[in-house]
């Protein structure tokens, strides 16, 4: 079957190297890549489902120095301050 794709020339340029230092051809090379694809979705797919994440439903929150600035240095102040560590 014939069909159009409309690839990015970068893309295209580095598969037709790629095709030429294996001797075949780019359509052979693009049926080969597709086929990879398919087979992996359907590994995939054979897969047992992943484990939930645990997630935490408690309460209480974001300690109030921390509620206040939602920055990387309150966190840490914050981690700090409840280590003893300042």
């Amino acid at each position: 079957m014939r069909t159009t794709l409309d690839l990015n020339d970068a893309l295209l340029a580095k598969a037709k190297v790629l095709a030429a230092q294996d001797r075949t051809t780019l359509t052979r090379l693009i049926e080969q890549g597709l086929a990879l694809r398919l087979r992996a979705d359907r590994s995939d797919a054979a897969r047992p489902p992943r484990p939930p994440l645990p997630v935490f439903v408690g309460t209480g929150g974001l300690a109030d120095a921390v509620a206040d600035s939602l920055t990387n240095r309150a966190l840490l102040d914050a981690a700090d301050e409840g280590e003893g560590v300042r």
